[in-house]
Parts: structure tokens; C-alpha cells; sequence
């Protein structure tokens, strides 16, 4: 590890507090945390509640994994406060070497890529899902071409999407976040309201597993945890656009946040588990009939969720690019920032991820790859923070230890998921 002390960091190295834009409110970075984690994983909860074995288990590696994800987020709010770095990727490269940056930012671009891809095909199916019911007497063969997902998808992208990701700085999601994370309600909602008043068409006596089937199948539920509450790559950007940076109130901040999303979660994941029991399918939605006008707005409405959250995975991603774009500039560089270079990099992006959402006939084992990568960004780059600032704070013997202790757990529990995620997708290829 390429960790630098203290004194060879001078202060010039350091990014000025006063140059990040501060101006985003307590309840504005709340939004924006809750609604970069209400995507698509909420649709997954109730089949990981299966896979989990039921309601204890699931229950139990739901409040493990809450540890951590709190502790990852604080972690990422002091390494914020100790590098004065604006990003993730630069408070890791400040903090742990050049060697470990340059492996945040391959991690960042490849996970927040397919993250994008796996967004626009879940709109996607949604719109076709939707255009299914607006037309259920026209075969696939012969339907309009205005109702084709290649058409519906890409005008949503350029007339919607493009425009909510062109903003330059983050704080600006905090009014769609508003609006996507009271329509990721209104899914949690339908699927309580169904389980109590059974709709026609739904099985009344689910089988249920009372245990886990092997420890094995309890520990595949954490990729999809991580994958349903990864908004650790946006803390650094959420906590430097805070008006109030004291760590005490991002605890505050970051502990309500995902306190709110555990329980949308939760009552996601059990109410459509004790619905569908063992016949739950991976996405929820799929589980209920098509012709349910109530799940056809929960879809629009889910669909109009991951719609605002897309531009935040994007504003990230474009994050990097813009550093990478600042470092390799020999002479002075435009502005990063500025509208020339930002307009370029955001139409990449969104005409990248929505050409591979088209092309690619199915993302689910590729994702299910992938998907381990979210364990760097919330436990072992956090962990490696913990490590190397300790090396910088002049803190007392014992509480250095103790923190240096919960930074290796951290490392250790991110490399088990990676590996253990990594290995099931590979395994289910073949």
C-alpha cells in the first residue's frame, strides 16, 4: 500500500474546503442518499428473503449488514474531513497511494457503467410492460414502432434523461430525489396493500421455507444487500456539498437515511415474501398479473424512481472522467467542469450505456459478476481509509487500535462478499 504520512502531504496538496460548493441542506443530502440506494435492488428483496430462508434470517443478515453500511458511510464522511478531497476516488487515491486510486477508479467506471446499463433495461421493461397494456390485443409482430423499446427507450433518454444529468454539481438531484423516492414508496406500498386484500389472480396459500437451505444460500443474500444500498459511492460528493460538514451531523444524516431505506426495504422484502412465499420471482413486479391497474402504476412509478437516480450513478461516473481529463491535460486544462467538457462526457455516457442496454440481450449474469464490485465501495475502501488515516490523526494508543481493528473487519467482510458473489455468478455460467 502506497500511504503517505502526514508530512509529506503539505498543504498545498490539499484541496480547498472553500472551493467545493457547500449549499445542499440536511434534508436534501437525506433524499439524495436515500434515493441513490431505492433502485433497482428493491425489486430484488423479496427473492433474497427466499434465498435467505425466510423472514429471521433475511432479518438478521439485513441488521449485520447495517453495521457496516452506517460504519462504511461515517468512515467515508472523516476520510472526507481529513483528505479535503471533493470525490471518492480522490479521497482514496489522497489517502492510500496513487496504486490504490487508479483501482478505485477502475472499479468506480466498470460498476457505475453497468449500474447505468442495468437502469435503462429495468425502464426499459417497464415501458414495454406498460405498452403491453395500453395495447393487449396487438401481437409483438405486429405492434407500432413507436411502442418498440428501442424507440421508447431512446427518446426517454434524450428528452428526460440527458437534461436531469447535464447539472453540474450533485446537489441539484435533491428535488428529483424527492419525487423518485416517494414513488419507490408507492411499489413498498402497492405490495403491502396486495398482500392484505388479495387481488384476483394470486396464489392464496404460498409455500414458505422455514430454513435456509445452507449457510451457502444465507451468504448470497449480501450482494444483493449491497447491491440495494450502495449509495456509498456518492457519501464524499453528498458530505463536501453540505452546508453543515460536522461529522456529528453526517452520522445524523447518514444513520436516518439509511434507517429509512432499511425499512422500505424490509417491508418490501417481507410483504412480498409472505405473499408469493417460495413462488416469489427474482423481480416482484413479474410476480403479479399484467392486467393489474394498481402494479401498472406501481411499474410507471418505479420506472420514474430509477429515471432520477440514473443522473446521480451518471454525475459519478462523470466525476472521474473529469479528473482523469484534469490530470492528463499537460498544458492548463478548461475547466472539468465547465459546459465544454461536462455536455461531451454526459452524452457519452448516456449514448454508451443506452447502445450496450439495447444491444445486450441479457445483463443477469454479467450484473450478478459485477455486482461483488459494490463490496469495494462499501466495505474495503472504507476499511483502507480507516487504515491509512490513522497513520495521519494523532489519536490515542487504544482508540487507534480499535479503529484500525474495524478497519481490517471492514477489509475482510468486503473480500468474502467480492469472492463469494464473483464465485456464484461464475458457477451459475456454467
Amino acid at each position: 500500500m502506497e500511504g503517505q504520512t502526514a508530512e509529506s502531504r503539505g498543504p498545498a496538496e490539499k484541496a480547498s474546503p472553500a472551493a467545493a460548493p457547500s449549499s445542499l441542506s440536511s434534508l436534501g443530502a437525506v433524499f439524495i442518499l436515500m434515493k441513490s440506494a431505492l433502485g433497482a435492488g428493491l425489486l430484488n428483496f423479496p427473492w433474497a428473503f427466499h434465498q435467505a430462508g425466510g423472514l429471521a434470517p433475511a432479518f438478521l443478515v439485513e441488521l449485520v449488514s447495517l453495521v457496516f453500511l452506517v460504519s462504511g458511510l461515517l468512515i467515508l464522511g472523516y476520510a472526507a474531513s481529513v483528505s479535503s478531497q471533493p470525490t471518492y476516488q480522490g479521497v482514496v487515491r489522497w489517502l492510500c497511494g496513487p496504486s490504490v486510486g487508479k483501482l478505485c477508479e477502475a472499479c468506480f467506471i466498470i460498476n457505475l457503467l453497468m449500474i447505468s446499463v442495468a437502469f435503462l433495461r429495468v425502464i426499459g421493461d417497464q415501458l414495454e410492460k406498460l405498452c403491453d397494456f395500453l395495447l393487449p390485443s396487438a401481437l409483438p409482430a405486429l405492434q407500432p414502432w413507436y411502442v418498440d423499446q428501442r424507440f421508447t427507450l431512446t427518446l426517454l433518454s434524450i428528452l428526460v434523461i440527458l437534461p436531469l444529468s447535464t447539472p453540474r454539481e450533485i446537489g441539484f438531484q435533491k428535488y428529483t430525489s424527492i419525487l423518485g423516492t416517494l414513488a419507490a414508496c408507492y411499489l413498498t406500498l402497492v405490495i403491502m396493500v396486495q398482500y392484505y386484500f388479495w387481488p384476483q389472480g394470486l396464489v392464496r396459500e404460498p409455500r414458505f421455507l422455514q430454513s435456509p437451505s445452507s449457510w451457502t444460500s444465507v451468504f448470497s443474500v449480501f450482494p444483493t444487500i449491497c447491491f440495494g444500498f450502495q449509495c456509498h459511492e456518492a457519501a464524499v460528493s453528498i458530505y463536501c456539498s453540505m452546508r453543515n460538514q460536522r461529522l456529528s451531523h453526517w452520522a445524523l444524516v447518514s444513520t436516518l437515511s439509511l434507517l429509512a431505506c432499511c425499512l422500505i426495504y424490509t417491508l418490501t422484502g417481507a410483504y412480498g415474501f409472505l405473499t408469493f412465499g417460495a413462488g416469489v420471482s427474482a423481480d416482484i413486479l413479474m410476480s403479479y398479473p399484467g392486467n393489474d391497474v394498481v402494479v401498472i402504476i406501481a411499474r410507471v412509478l418505479f420506472a420514474v424512481s430509477i429515471v432520477t437516480v440514473y443522473p446521480i450513478v451518471l454525475f459519478l461516473g462523470r466525476s472521474v472522467l473529469q479528473d482523469f481529463w484534469k490530470r492528463s491535460c499537460c498544458r492548463a486544462p478548461p475547466d472539468p467542469s465547465g459546459l465544454g467538457v461536462r455536455m461531451p462526457l454526459t452524452i457519452s455516457w448516456v449514448a454508451a450505456t443506452l447502445t450496450m442496454a439495447l444491444l445486450l440481450p441479457d445483463l443477469g449474469e454479467v450484473i450478478g459478476i459485477i455486482g461483488g464490485i459494490s463490496s469495494f465501495f462499501i466495505f474495503i475502501f472504507p476499511g483502507l481509509c480507516l487504515i491509512c488515516a490513522m497513520d495521519i490523526e494523532p489519536l490515542g494508543p487504544r482508540l487507534k487500535c480499535c479503529l484500525e481493528l474495524w478497519g481490517v473487519a471492514s477489509v475482510l467482510v468486503g473480500t468474502f462478499i467480492f469472492g463469494q458473489s464473483t464465485v456464484a455468478a461464475v458457477l451459475e455460467l456454467f
